[in-house]
């Protein structure tokens, strides 16, 4: 500050109005001390702004998910692509971390509260039992859930804003497909247990099969992961009544999961058909090319953030619903086997 306003020949009190935009100063000096800082390479100070109660220009992102699982996951880093493009425009960064569970998670919200780290929240999967919203209640921070449902933020939760799609409706229209196919005989090989999408998409499952009255329908929870959707494959399709359809809950575990199948001897779709959750460019890098849920999941992070950005600039919690993903039919579905 002082060599900025020796060099604009006015007093340190002025800069500080001008490069903190308030009023005491007029247009033209506001203009001389910009131009002039700028020169200097002049930068403001995110932890002298934080520690002023100005905010910290930053973001919070936590992911309570094996780390294994998320370098291959191909739905966080579209989600994250969108997310920053949105963050960039205002110049404002995005911490990012990966932990445990869902405490090390809400310990993690604690600290980054008293070291007034983040100005506000992203949080993803969340879950049937949470205690996350009423932590950042507690805390302040203002927050955004990914893939929660209009439920989810209640007027107990008024910093909160939920982006959600239906998860519901795109099972429902999977089963409708496969039944419609000739399908009888389906196993959801789904994601982590206790998620709020995972359960309802087995919630779902169940209420479809109910409703045609199909009896060897069910879900199968894993971890995500390439070497837990291989395993179940196996183990399902080395029953005594193999299923003739699965439907994975990722894109990784339906890859691991056509190869498994192929090892056994059974043909996709001849013997059995394939549906992955959500479209990537691994559903074309693998014969046959696999059918998929698909949705933009780019744009779902940029309404996520800009729903945030929203809460910090004072505006109204809301919940947003995006496209309900679609299915792209491939070669990896086709009638049931006589």
């Amino acid at each position: 500050m002082k060599d900025i306003a020796r060099r604009a020949g006015v007093s340190e009190s002025a800069v500080s109005f001008a490069l903190n935009d308030r009023p005491g100063v007029s247009e033209i000096t506001r203009d001389r001390v910009r131009r002039v800082a700028e020169q200097l390479g002049w930068r403001p100070s995110t932890a002298a702004r934080a520690l002023s109660g100005e905010g910290s220009a930053t973001v919070g992102l936590v992911v309570a998910r094996p780390a294994g699982t998320l370098g291959v996951d191909s739905f966080f880093l579209q989600l994250i692509s969108g997310v920053q493009e949105v963050l960039a425009e205002r110049h404002l960064g995005l911490l990012f971390q990966v932990v445990e569970d869902v405490d090390a998670e809400c310990a993690a919200y604690r600290r980054w509260w008293a070291e007034h780290r983040v100005d506000g929240v992203l949080v993803v999967d969340p879950r049937t039992d949470d205690p996350r919203p009423a932590l950042l209640d507690e805390l302040g921070l203002p927050a955004v859930v990914i893939g929660g449902v209009p439920s989810t933020r209640g007027p107990d939760h008024p910093g909160l804003s939920t982006v959600w799609a239906d998860d519901a409706g795109a099972m429902a229209a999977v089963v409708d497909r496969l039944y419609g196919l000739g399908h009888r005989r389906i196993v959801h090989i789904a994601g982590l247990p206790g998620l709020a999408h995972t359960e309802r998409r087995m919630r779902t499952l169940r209420a479809e099969a109910e409703r045609r009255g199909l009896t060897e329908v069910r879900s199968v929870p894993t971890d995500y992961s390439d070497a837990e959707g291989a395993a179940v494959t196996r183990g399902v399709l080395g029953a005594g009544r193999p299923p003739t359809a699965l439907v994975y809950d990722n894109d990784v575990m339906a890859v691991a999961g056509v190869a498994a199948a192929t090892g056994l001897g059974f043909s996709v779709p001849g013997d059995v058909s394939i549906v992955a959750w959500e479209d990537s460019a691994l559903c074309r890098m693998v014969e046959p090319w696999l059918s998929a849920l698909s949705r933009d999941t780019v744009s779902f992070g940029r309404t996520a953030a800009r729903e945030l950005l929203t809460l910090l600039d004072g505006g109204p919690a809301r919940t947003v619903q995006v496209p309900v993903p679609t299915l792209i039919e491939r070669e990896s579905t086709g009638p049931a086997p006589a």
